[in-house]
């Protein structure tokens, strides 16, 4: 019997509404099929219920995402609670894969599968995290140390230049001469003079200091050079000086083991010497949070320096000198000083260059463009706030620089700025180095507090070591510094920047030259 043909017809209908149906639901089904064999793969070699119970658990649909994450952060808090993130133990740091591949090649091994939960899992993942971090910090570590021991080592053609020095003085009549001659040493106490100090051991910055402002000065023969360096320098300088004349300008050499101070300024001296020694000792065996950075400033010859420290005992080492230019040793200066050394400072101790945007001289207005007081000293310490010559203090008042600095000699003495320094710096190793890490410049800001003029911008130029400046303020400075780590005298230094700097330099002394300096 032939079917009938209004079946026949009901089934061509259904055709292509079945295989859109089919269409739409086997890839559904090949996928899931594709899990359940992968699961079933995993089921066979899994060897504990722990294993099964991620293998096993439905993987497709979103929901099981979201429970897996509620699981984990479940997990997360529990551990958090138990206090596992912060005393994470340091073997399973030390023991946690290298990358995330060795992590997932780990806990994929069937020998993970025993001990395979989310709280292994979470612990094996931080204590990898906490080991790469540890490797990133170490090596950030390691190349500013590399970083600092380039920008403070002596080359070898300053080595030789010091021996070659040395050996002068010993055999040469020339290189013992008098500095100055003693027709001239009435000249050293006379404040009609434009009085010039600098405190260093490094002879070739000294005499490029000295060359350019004699190249720059009006009247060089009103300047007197008051050179103080150390007893293993004081010969090598005193050779140079006294080989190399800066007539008509007078200039001495003194190392800080000929001067013949009273008991009493002996003794003011000395507490610096002692405390700095105190202060070394502590900072060099402190165990703290900022170890790593403490280790960093140790390795700074500045940090320790005793001849870096001596420049808050102008007043004991001039004691018949009203006023002062201080000058760094890694300057150069590029205009006349003359009308500096005249400035009226208003009865205060001090002149210095502010880092911060002012076209007034004295005004102490406008943006602060450089380092505040806050990024030298650690003003949440009570210690600070409770003392009483700091309430005016604010942690976002322009730092003054360093470089090239007016003291007036008279009103340092009558404001007592040197005790007041040395009780800054008690204090500040008896706070652990809390106040501010070992350094000689934050008590110097503390203890001068309120004492400084600010001068016209134009005076200096500063950071030379860190960057190239811009050619106008370059060339228009009247003293160009060069703070930071690229010291024109080495190769770390701007090759720009050295030019200036080694065009101070005779490049046919014959010193200069048999030693390859210049």
């Amino acid at each position: 019997m032939k079917p009938k043909g209004p079946n026949r017809r009901f089934s061509h209908r259904l055709v292509v509404p079945a295989v859109l149906v089919a269409g739409l639901l086997l890839p559904f089904v090949f996928i899931r099929a594709a899990f359940l064999a992968l699961d079933a793969r995993a089921a066979s070699i899994c060897p504990s219920i722990s294993c099964l119970g991620w293998t096993l658990r439905p993987r497709l649909l979103l929901d099981s995402s979201q429970d897996f994450g509620k699981e984990l952060r479940r997990v997360y808090l529990e551990e958090a609670e138990e206090g596992g993130h912060n005393n994470l133990d340091p073997r399973l740091v030390n023991a946690a894969p290298d990358s995330l591949d060795d992590l997932m090649s780990e806990m994929s091994s069937p020998s993970s599968y025993q001990h395979l939960d989310l709280r292994t899992l979470l612990l094996k993942t931080k204590a990898m995290l906490l080991k790469m971090d540890q490797k990133v910090q170490s090596a950030k570590l390691r190349a500013l140390i590399f970083q600092h021991l380039a920008s403070t080592g002596i080359p070898k053609s300053m080595h030789c230049l010091s021996l070659r020095l040395a050996e002068q003085y010993l055999v040469n009549t020339a290189a013992r001469s008098s500095l100055p001659p003693p027709e001239y040493a009435s000249c050293l106490t006379d404040n009609s003079y434009v009085h010039i100090a600098l405190i260093t051991d490094n002879i070739l910055a000294a005499a490029v200091m000295v060359s350019s402002t004699m190249t720059s000065a009006a009247d060089p023969e009103k300047v007197v050079f008051h050179i103080i360096t150390d007893k293993k320098t004081y010969t090598s300088m005193h050779a140079w000086f006294a080989i190399h004349p800066v007539f008509p300008a007078i200039l001495e050499v003194r190392g800080l083991h000929q001067f013949d101070f009273p008991p009493d300024v002996n003794a003011v001296i000395m507490d610096t010497v002692e405390e700095l020694h105190r202060s070394s000792s502590a900072y060099r065996y402190y165990r703290g949070a900022d170890e790593d950075s403490r280790r960093l400033l140790a390795l700074k010859p500045s940090t320790f320096s005793l001849l870096n420290y001596m420049r808050i005992h102008l007043p004991e080492l001039f004691p018949k000198l009203e006023r002062v230019i201080f000058m760094h040793d890694d300057v150069v200066v590029q205009r006349d000083l003359t009308s500096l050394w005249y400035l009226d400072l208003h009865g205060l101790v001090m002149g210095a260059v502010s880092a911060q945007e002012s076209d007034d001289e004295g005004s102490g207005d406008g943006l602060c463009i450089g380092k505040t007081f806050g990024d030298y000293i650690n003003f949440s310490n009570p210690m600070l706030t409770a003392s009483p010559s700091s309430y005016v203090l604010q942690r976002d008042q322009c730092a003054w620089l360093e470089g090239i600095n007016i003291f007036d000699l008279q009103a340092w003495r009558e404001h007592n700025i040197t005790r007041k320094y040395q009780l800054w710096l008690k204090l500040n190793r008896e706070s652990g180095f809390a106040l501010w890490p070992m350094g000689s410049l934050p008590p110097a800001l503390l203890a001068f507090h309120g004492q400084v003029l600010p001068l016209n911008r134009s005076w200096l130029l500063s950071g030379l070591g860190w960057q190239m400046p811009d050619p106008e303020l370059l060339h228009s400075a009247a003293v160009i510094h060069f703070s930071g780590l690229g010291k024109p005298w080495l190769e770390t230094g701007h090759p720009e920047l050295r030019k200036i700097w080694r065009s101070h330099l005779n490049h046919n002394d014959e010193l200069i030259s048999s030693c390859m300096v210049a």
